[in-house]
């Protein structure tokens, strides 16, 4: 069986696919070239790829031989899975292995904007000793919005209410009795609610034609002025544009992107000069710890498919 992997595959990923007796092909860089790929697809069985590499209707096309497509992560927007499914391809996802990641991101975010130590730490290396600017604040007794309740969302409730946080969520697909909100505390409100009293919103949800620009101009401007708005999921679910308006007019306060509209950002980007807005580069479930785990959950599946065996993450 031939597999290929078009983007880059942390260890122990190599590693186990080297061991698994199959050919193996590895180039980081493939999904750049979409005619180079197009032809390397069209004799393998397997196509391991990350969010870059786009497994549309025209690349399924030319890869008659394809039986399984893993995907090392879990936002399938950049795969077809109609056509997928059509062609009886298998698509696997590392269903929850970067769910703590994230999670521990979003608690990371809300304590740099709780407590500021970048700016404290550059004002005591100049040679100031400031103990009123950077006094900053707690997160005990705040309330942090959740937009999106489900492995991590629940991920991210549990370490906010460790920290003395009160957790509300909107989540259309959930009901009163699920186990988020009857055993973790985690009242379910409308998505009103949730702009109108959250401190903090931290938003878990796919990009889907629903979720697409789901915080518009409206949206953010009925947050509150020092709200935190934090996105780890797709940059397509926040109007950038409106959010560059937003942060200036001041609802919200401050945000955090680690996932952009379009990856990575052009050179006009106009939130790259913001310094209401904390950005980095698609990171939060790129721990080591996580990446080991997303490798081995993705490459077990790919090779349980090759033989005849079905996907534990099969989506």
């Amino acid at each position: 069986m031939k597999i290929l992997v078009s983007e880059y595959l942390a260890a122990p990923g190599p590693e186990l696919l080297q061991q698994s007796g199959q050919e193996v092909s590895i180039d980081p860089d493939l999904w750049r070239d979409v005619p180079r790929l197009q032809a390397a697809v069209a004799d393998v069985n397997a196509l391991i790829v990350r969010n870059q590499t786009r497994v549309d209707a025209a690349l399924l096309a030319v890869a008659p031989q394809l039986r399984v497509v893993g995907r090392l992560g879990v936002g399938l927007d950049n795969i077809d899975l109609a056509t997928a499914r059509a062609r009886n391809v298998t698509v696997t996802a590392a269903r929850n292995a970067n769910a703590i990641a994230v999670a521990e991101y979003v608690m990371g975010a809300l304590l740099h904007f709780a407590r500021n130590f970048t700016d404290a730490d550059a004002s005591v290396r100049a040679g100031k000793w400031d103990r009123v600017t950077f006094t900053g604040t707690e997160l005990w007794g705040k309330t942090l919005g959740l937009v999106g309740v489900g492995e991590i969302g629940r991920r991210v409730a549990r370490r906010a209410q460790a920290f003395g946080m009160r957790v509300i969520g909107y989540d259309p697909l959930l009901g009163p009795y699920d186990y988020a909100l009857a055993e973790e505390q985690i009242a379910l409100v409308s998505l009103e609610t949730v702009l109108r009293d959250a401190d903090a919103i931290s938003i878990h949800v796919p990009l889907i034609p629903a979720t697409r620009n789901l915080f518009n101009a409206e949206r953010l401007a009925a947050m509150r002025p020092h709200a935190i708005l934090i996105n780890t999921s797709r940059g397509g679910v926040v109007d950038e544009t409106a959010l560059a308006a937003a942060l200036d007019a001041g609802h919200p306060g401050h945000a955090v992107l680690d996932v952009r509209e379009v990856e990575p950002p052009p050179p006009n980007d106009p939130l790259r000069g913001n310094n209401r807005v904390l950005l980095t580069p698609h990171v939060a479930g790129l721990t080591d710890a996580a990446q080991d785990r997303t490798s081995r959950l993705v490459i077990a599946d790919v090779l349980r498919v090759l033989a005849g065996e079905s996907a534990i993450g099969k989506v």
